[in-house]
């Protein structure tokens, strides 16, 4: 099998060479960069199998894939990306290694390309789309009586709805009513992979969840920083409450 690994990183690349190998693999080119692959994949018999750094110096990994038709090749992507990208990868079923590279991990990719026969355009397409996540603010605006102030949202234990206004709570306790009319609303601008709709009035930031109590099978109680009142996640969000922690 040929093997081609892009990766930036050329400590990280010389390691992966050396796991390949200890596993039985030769590797036949390393490529540093979008600018110096591109040339060599127009130059040389396509490879087997391609391991690819997503995040190079020069750019994107999948702009090489973008310009390159592969006709038989297979990528295995080696990421840093957070959780909440890769779930996204692996709904796509597109493989990936976290580094720093596990042996048994990077085994069994191996042998899950080579049961699988090859799909890659439409697997870049998809991961293309995964990682054009929508921008977030950083800020919000809230009410101070007749004055306004903005607030950063990596700072906010919660979101609430009381009466027929909208409120937070930050990491210094401090309760502000925010300029927005409704959890929906705030829910459209809040990034999901950090907040969570625990029930119709509560949105808890999943940094600052200090305790998760059992009540029963069908029941759990949060304790958040900063935050005194009752958490309750509703029955039926328990569940997609779950997912959510383990995909974060």
């Amino acid at each position: 099998m040929n093997i081609v690994i892009i990766e930036d990183e050329k400590p990280a690349a010389r390691l992966l060479m050396r796991e390949l190998e200890k596993l039985g693999f030769g590797v036949q080119h390393i490529l540093h960069s979008v600018g110096e692959a591109i040339p060599w994949f127009l130059q040389n018999e396509q490879p087997d199998l391609i391991f690819a750094d997503i995040q190079l110096t020069d750019g994107l990994s999948l702009e090489i894939f973008e310009q390159i038709e592969l006709k038989h090749s297979a990528i295995i992507f080696v990421t840093s990306f957070d959780h909440y990208a890769i779930k996204a990868f692996k709904l796509n079923s597109i493989d990936y290694l976290l580094k720093p590279i596990d042996a048994i991990e990077l085994l069994g990719a191996i042998t899950k390309f080579k049961k699988q026969h090859n799909k890659i355009g439409q697997q870049v397409e998809m991961l293309k789309h995964s990682l054009q996540s929508p921008s977030f603010p950083k800020r919000m605006i809230v009410k101070l009586g007749m004055q306004l102030k903005v607030v950063l949202v990596d700072e906010v234990v919660c979101f609430y709805r009381e009466d027929r206004g909208v409120y937070i709570t930050t990491i210094h306790g401090k309760t502000h009513l925010l300029d927005e009319p409704s959890i929906e609303a705030v829910l459209k601008m809040v990034d999901p992979a950090k907040f969570f709709r625990v029930n119709r009035y509560q949105v808890v930031g999943i940094d600052y969840i200090e305790k998760i109590i059992q009540l029963s099978t069908s029941r759990l109680k949060l304790v958040l920083l900063n935050y005194c009142d009752e958490v309750i996640v509703s029955r039926e969000r328990v569940g997609d409450f779950k997912l959510w922690l383990g995909a974060n």
